[in-house]
């Protein structure tokens, strides 16, 4: 699957998706999908991710949103010049879907800023391609 890249101030992040078939259940409509993130700082100040807010899409339309402190228990301070990678996933109904999202980021001088993350589709193999 294709990466996806988005950068907002000083603060680009990479989602790389990925298909879980020993998870998944196509039989049961359960397709698990998973996602390698990197969280790159390119600044001069660290920033600290403080919270998460995802809202992941499934191919008839239903909406989950989900938010929360961190990221797989962690509130990751980025150094400038460093990065944080993680993988987590979400499991879906249907064989394809899209996830979009965005980090609360503060700074070392205390100003908080949303980091978008991009849009990116979630696809089984043989499903057919399509972004909602």
């Amino acid at each position: 699957m294709p990466m996806y890249q988005q950068k907002t101030r000083s603060i680009e992040i990479s989602v790389e998706p990925f298909y879980v078939d020993e998870q998944s259940s196509p039989s049961s409509n359960r397709f698990v999908f998973g996602y390698r993130v990197k969280i790159d700082n390119q600044g001069h100040e660290a920033v600290q991710l403080m919270n998460r807010y995802w809202q992941i899409t499934d191919a008839l339309g239903r909406t989950v949103e989900v938010e929360g402190p961190g990221v797989v228990g962690e509130q990751p301070l980025i150094e400038p010049g460093d990065h944080f990678e993680y993988t987590s996933g979400t499991p879906l109904a249907t064989p394809s879907g899209v996830m979009i999202g965005r980090y609360q980021m503060v700074t070392e001088s205390g100003e908080t800023f949303d980091a978008a993350i991009p849009a990116f589709s979630l696809d089984a193999p043989g499903a057919q391609m399509r972004m909602n």
